[in-house]
């Protein structure tokens, strides 16, 4: 099967087509600060009603203006989350995959400089016959365009405004959802806002007055929130609940606590005890079956009571911001969870890592993991890691750029080629392990060229990543990458081991590779964790997490 016919089945709804005039829709807002838990209010919500039988569609609507955040640092926005057609998109896409059975798309993900691109392009075409373009109507359209285009077939569409109420980029967002429920109707539409209720140490109590002056400034243009979601480290009062209740005009059981939890995967459960799903339902006279949570129930049950602790080490140059590797992390977690295991991720800087001290920073630790990455600072800490876990048998899985290391770090110490390295990190090594694409070459901008998304790849018979992935023969996996495996050593590597287990279907690009003289060595040159869920935990880091937990078994 060619991926185009992959992505056509994937991305076609399996159920009977809707116009937009049947759908229902839920906006998503957040106030007072950024970072406080839209997406994953906006997935949770999914969540419970995808337990009610009901199919959603999940888009993600950013103010900035770069066309995609292709092009931004990890510690700037976090991780760049990849569809299966090669959206480059916002990591909350990641949240909606992982709580959701949703069909994400480019169409589900969309920003300023998007809309603006393509407002732009039409004016220079002529295609608005010399009108003057403005931000209402020509900006405002075309954003509830692209809320139509991303709600085809489905029940509910959730849709998440990025960034925070009163900042000035947002406001051509929000003045568009607010002619959206002009034009669908309030039976048809629902505003969610999540905002932030403070707690003041000094004076040893929470304070609504952030959230009343959110809701104000929602009110100013003219939208008005039907549920609250209200962020807190403590659970709400009645009273306090009939505070906001008066000042925000909202009902009382539409004011919902989301304090904070120990594992995300408790919030779908959190809201369901506060009838959130109920009250959407009877907000947009939606009749629907019982909610079925018992997927999410058994995942919380292992979460709290794992039957072993493991530690895996996340060596990385973004640790000092967790969202540079969100799915990362969460796909470990995963593997956790499929192992009624406790995975504690300990994340190592590889800038800070040396010969003299790798020994002790690696010995408490039952596995090591080398995610993605660009650039040459901090590799060489990463690939004196992997000697380390090549060397004392410490399951190591390699992802992408960590595979690319694991590659090059066995080419220096077992083949002998002491000056290996990465086109990437030194374009005058003599023996470039990796070395750029053919169709990369010639290749200008930047944003949106890399090999993205999901590509068909071939796995190697009686392998570890065969057995993984179950005996399959073909598995399609997203990529986001410009450095390859270099054919020319191939055999060089086959002869010592270290073999190639997963390959295009043509043969001439590696995919995946692993160590035969180690228990759990693999590196693969895609990225596994953008396809991974709790219900549905990807093959890789189901395998690698039981291979970390065998590691620590045999060494008692």
């Amino acid at each position: 099967m060619n991926i185009k016919t992959h992505l056509t089945r994937f991305l076609t709804p399996k159920t009977h087509k809707k116009s937009t005039e049947s759908i229902k829709f839920i906006f998503v807002t957040g106030g007072v600060v950024s970072s406080i838990g839209k997406g994953l209010a906006a997935a949770s919500i999914g969540t419970l009603l995808e337990t009610r039988k009901l199919k959603v569609a999940m888009t993600k609507m950013d103010p900035y203006i770069n066309v995609d955040p292709g092009t931004m640092s990890p510690f700037q926005h976090g991780e760049v989350f990849v569809t299966d057609d090669g959206a480059e998109t916002d990591l909350d896409l990641g949240h909606y995959q992982r709580f959701t059975k949703a069909n994400l798309s480019k169409k589900n993900s969309f920003t300023s400089g998007k809309v603006y691109d393509t407002v732009i392009s039409r004016e220079r075409r002529g295609d608005y016959l010399g009108g003057t373009v403005q931000v209402i109507p020509h900006i405002t359209d075309q954003i509830k365009q692209k809320i139509r285009e991303a709600s085809v077939g489905v029940d509910v569409s959730i849709v998440e405004v990025g960034g925070t109420v009163g900042d000035i980029e947002s406001l051509p967002f929000l003045e568009a959802i607010r002619q959206f429920r002009n034009e669908i109707g309030r039976e048809n539409s629902l505003f969610v806002h999540v905002t932030l209720i403070p707690f003041i140490k000094a004076a040893g109590e929470l304070k609504t007055k952030p959230t009343q002056h959110s809701v104000k400034e929602l009110l100013s243009i003219g939208i008005q929130p039907d549920i609250l979601i209200c962020r807190s480290e403590m659970p709400l009062s009645l009273s306090m609940k009939e505070k906001i209740s008066i000042f925000c005009n909202v009902e009382k059981d539409c004011v919902i606590d989301a304090c904070d939890v120990s594992h995300i995967y408790k919030l779908p459960l959190e809201f369901h005890k506060q009838r959130v799903d109920q009250k959407i339902l009877d907000f947009l006279n939606i009749s629907s079956h019982e909610a079925n949570l018992k997927d999410w129930q058994e995942i919380v049950r292992v979460l709290e009571n794992p039957k072993t602790h493991i530690k895996i080490g996340l060596i990385g140059k973004y640790i000092g911001l967790q969202d540079s590797y969100k799915s990362v992390y969460e796909a470990l977690v995963h593997g956790g969870i499929s192992n009624s295991a406790r995975v504690e991720i300990i994340p190592i800087d590889s800038e800070e890592l040396k010969t003299e001290d790798v020994l002790e920073t690696l010995d408490n630790l039952h596995g090591v993991l080398i995610p993605g990455g660009f650039g040459d600072r901090g590799t060489e800490g990463k690939i004196i890691a992997i000697k380390t876990a090549r060397e004392k048998h410490i399951p190591l899985f390699g992802i992408c750029l960590g595979m690319q290391l694991a590659s090059i770090e066995f080419a220096r110490n077992v083949l002998n080629l002491k000056d290996a390295s990465s086109e990437e990190l030194d374009s005058n090594a003599q023996h470039k392990i990796i070395h750029i694409m053919e169709k990369q070459k010639n290749v200008s901008q930047k944003g949106g060229t890399m090999r993205l998304g999901a590509y068909e790849c071939k796995l190697k018979k009686e392998t570890k990543t065969s057995k993984a992935y179950g005996g399959k023969d073909i598995i399609f996996e997203r990529h986001r990458h410009r450095y390859e495996f270099n054919n020319e050593y191939r055999d060089a590597f086959e002869k010592e081991g270290f073999i190639t287990s997963g390959e295009s279907p043509d043969g001439s690009l590696v995919e995946i590779m692993e160590n035969t003289s180690h228990p759990w060595f693999i590196g693969c040159q895609f990225h596994p964790e953008l396809k991974s869920r709790p219900t549905d935990v990807h093959p890789l880091f189901k395998s690698f997490v039981k291979a970390c937990i065998d590691y620590k078994n045999s060494n008692k």
